[in-house]
């Protein structure tokens, strides 16, 4: 055992070595190849989230693909978001679109399901599996990893892998000796909410069909176009409509959900491969989109460029962690944050926007599946730290939207506005990118939209610009969108002034000051208020009505930390910095009957404090506003080390498309946004020994952490480049400088460290 866990420590520090001393190492005469460099995506386990409430992706896809291939489960319900839940053992196809820790379902287009014997056209039921073509399958024979699934199809003896490209799904079905195998083509089928409206399938030659597939749900107006390429003759290609629920069937190439089924006879063993483009705009550009990334016909190919390419976005942090579980832990948390957004156009260019026309070869990479209300605090953070290139995309992507629908994006998915969530999250997200000098998007254009964006009039913004708070009585979730409003205006406030728009910095200064009027000073808490004179009531800080009340998937606890703009302001209305440590000390231990109605996404608690939903996140780390950041130390370790795991219900609560996520990378590494947008980064307490980051500008940042531990949990001092660092945050252009950032740690708070006024976190950071 002895010898196991040595050689496990030694390979855990080579992980943290800098490239340049791995090319030294392990490297050869032809250079650095990618055998040469540890697989970081050996760490990488799909499975982690896919039970509980985790609700993410599980299949094969590249980093930010527009393809996420994977198993649907024949079970449905707010578990299934994904499609998938590790509890259940069924299979009814492979679907080329899948949303990873949403709350709610949608997607799922253009699945596939290979079977055998008489061909069945309906799914089938939990009570009568045989009336239709489900398989059972067990996780002792499925194997998932970044850009590769494979499963055992036990009804049919079928064994099943994917991969896939940015626009291209590759499947390879190996299959029994049969008379009948089909591949059937199942456009009926979506997940969640998703209805198809008109879907049709046609075949072109002898192994090629092409078809589309329109459909309604979480976003109203679905439009995929596919084509799929068989490697083996079709020898007879036959659809249907199927007409009642005992699976009667007429032939039919165009309606509500077309079933197209491509017939094979097979001998045993014999491998029939299939690449499916998928597309916004047409089935002959889903046909290019194969031609240009998948010209030939090597699966295993095209599994290792997937690999390469996740591992190629992994090796930019690699860390020096004391367990294989913390690597696991790590590393899939990195994966996740990586599955969107996604692209959402076509190799040349071509893409589908949220007016329905079709812009041709566009300048950048459009993208989909912005999750804002979530991504804002944290994910967008990290992408403007590893992923700078990308973010111009993102940003220009959120430009297109404001251009064709008039507005920022809220939750934008398949060019469709769902207005999920409250506020308008996207102007932080703008706003940072901004302030940051991201400089591959038009500033001036960026600054009209989320001032369009701030002046519109839809979701109580007309009682903002004329009262500044929207009336309990006239807008659900009154104060949770009031607060973000607030945090979204302060942004567009320190924007307009680094742009010289003084008017407009005082005004949206002002409206960054509008939280204060959702605090009532009697209860000490914010509350939904009728009018200037009169709050809501009755009034419970505890409950929590799901989409009924003045919160959105929380309670007045919860809710009256979200000032992460104007920390100071809040602390000032809570009574002064002891006050508003009492009071955070009260939201850790506080109990109370959140009623029957609260939110299922309220997860993860400590006391009030709800880990899994966002709005709590960055509530930990407050304390190091009011000088006492040996506290934020403890709540950072208690959940780093128990509500992120590496098992299937390793996620305490929704993933929410990588915002769970980026708050653990952020905070593993020491340090997280509590204001998104002010370009500072609050410390908090190192869950890993090192961490070398290799930025975007080529610049290597290093952590290290001396004498880190479970006990030692507390910074005693810091220093930056050799000199000593006393400031209890970091900000954003001096991480970018790279160096060398190092803790001290131990297991006893430090009475001085980040203590002194002029030391601690700022909303306003020069």
């Amino acid at each position: 055992m002895k010898v196991v866990l040595t050689r496990l420590k030694i390979l855990i520090a080579i992980l943290a070595l800098p490239v340049s001393l791995l090319t030294a190492c392990i490297g050869t005469k032809e250079g650095l190849t990618h055998k040469s460099i540890i697989s970081l995506t050996q760490y990488v386990d799909p499975y982690i989230g896919t039970g509980y409430h985790g609700h993410v992706f599980i299949g094969a896809n590249i980093p930010f693909g527009a393809v996420q291939l994977g198993p649907n489960n024949l079970t449905e319900g707010w578990d299934w978001c994904s499609g998938y839940h590790y509890s259940d053992s069924t299979i009814v196809g492979f679907s080329h679109a899948h949303l990873s820790g949403t709350g709610i379902g949608d997607l799922g287009e253009i699945a596939v399901m290979p079977t055998t014997g008489t061909l069945k056209l309906l799914k089938g039921t939990h009570k009568n599996p045989e009336k239709g073509f489900l398989s059972l399958y067990s996780h002792q024979e499925e194997t998932a990893k970044p850009g590769y699934y494979a499963v055992k199809l036990k009804r049919y003896d079928i064994q099943a892998e994917l991969t896939a490209t940015e626009r291209v799904g590759f499947h390879q079905y190996t299959f029994p000796e049969s008379e009948q195998a089909h591949i059937i083509f199942d456009l009926e089928e979506g997940i969640g909410w998703d209805q198809p409206t008109e879907t049709f399938i046609e075949q072109i030659n002898d192994s090629t069909i092409s078809g589309y597939r329109h459909s309604k749900g979480w976003a109203a107006d679905q439009r995929v176009y596919f084509t799929a390429i068989f490697s083996k003759p079709i020898h007879s290609f036959s659809s249907f409509q199927v007409t009642d629920s005992l699976g009667n069937a007429v032939p039919a190439f165009k309606g509500k959900g077309i079933k197209g089924v491509a017939n094979f006879a097979t001998k045993a063993g014999e491998q029939i491969k299939l690449k499916v483009g998928i597309s916004p705009v047409s089935s002959e550009n889903a046909l290019a989109n194969i031609n240009a990334e998948v010209p030939h016909w090597n699966f295993n190919k095209v599994a290792t460029a997937a690999d390469v390419a996740w591992n190629n976005e992994l090796q930019k942090v690699r860390i020096q962690a004391d367990t294989e579980a913390q690597l696991k832990t790590f590393y899939t948390a990195l994966y996740h944050t990586m599955i969107a957004p996604s692209v959402f156009n076509d190799h040349n260019g071509d893409y589908r926007g949220t007016d329905k026309k079709v812009y041709p070869e566009a300048n950048f990479t459009n993208l989909t599946t912005f999750s804002l209300w979530d991504t804002y605090r944290a994910s967008h953070p990290l992408f403007t730290i590893l992923q700078s290139n990308r973010v111009n995309d993102m940003i220009n992507s959120m430009l297109a939207i404001y251009q064709q629908q008039g507005k920022l994006p809220v939750w934008h998915l398949m060019g469709n506005e769902t207005n999920t969530m409250v506020g308008y999250s996207s102007v932080p997200v703008v706003a940072d990118a901004i302030l940051k000098g991201f400089n591959g998007f038009n500033h001036e254009l960026a600054y009209e939209a989320m001032k369009a964006t701030a002046m519109g009039n839809e979701f109580g913004l007309t009682h903002v610009k004329e009262r500044g708070f929207i009336p309990a009585d006239s807008e659900v979730e009154s104060v949770a969108k009031g607060l973000e409003y607030a945090i979204a205006d302060w942004s567009i406030a320190q924007v307009a002034k680094k742009m010289g728009k003084q008017a407009d910095y005082e005004y949206f200064s002002k409206r960054g000051r509008n939280y204060e009027n959702y605090f009532d000073k009697q209860t000490r808490f914010m509350r939904g208020r009728i009018s200037q004179n009169e709050w809501r009531t009755p009034f419970d800080p505890f409950k929590s009505a799901h989409r009924k009340d003045d919160y959105a998937e929380g309670n007045s606890w919860q809710y009256t930390w979200l000032v992460p703009q104007d920390v100071e302001g809040l602390m000032n209305l809570l009574g002064g910095e002891e006050a508003f440590a009492h009071k955070l000390d009260s939201l850790f231990t506080a109990e109370g009957d959140m009623g029957e109605e609260a939110s299922n996404d309220i997860t993860g608690l400590i006391g009030q404090y709800a880990h899994g939903n966002e709005p709590s996140h960055h509530i930990t780390y407050l304390y190091a506003y009011a000088g006492q950041p040996w506290k934020t130390a403890e709540k950072v370790r208690l959940i780093v080390d128990n509500m992120y795991t590496a098992k299937p219900n390793g996620l305490i609560g929704n993933e929410d498309v990588g915002q769970m996520s980026a708050w653990y990378i952020f905070s593993s590494l020491g340090f997280y946004p509590v204001n998104p947008a002010n370009g500072a980064y609050v410390f908090g307490s190192p869950a890993v020994r090192q961490a070398t980051l290799t930025l975007p500008n080529g610049k290597i940042l290093e952590i290290e952490a001396l004498n880190n531990s479970p006990e030692n949990k507390y910074i005693q001092s810091i220093t930056l480049n050799g000199r000593p660092y006393t400031k209890a945050y970091i900000l954003h252009k001096d991480l970018m400088l790279g160096g060398k950032l190092v803790f001290e740690m131990g297991s006893i708070p430090s009475s001085t460290w980040g203590t002194a006024k002029e030391d601690r976190p700022k909303s306003i950071v020069e």
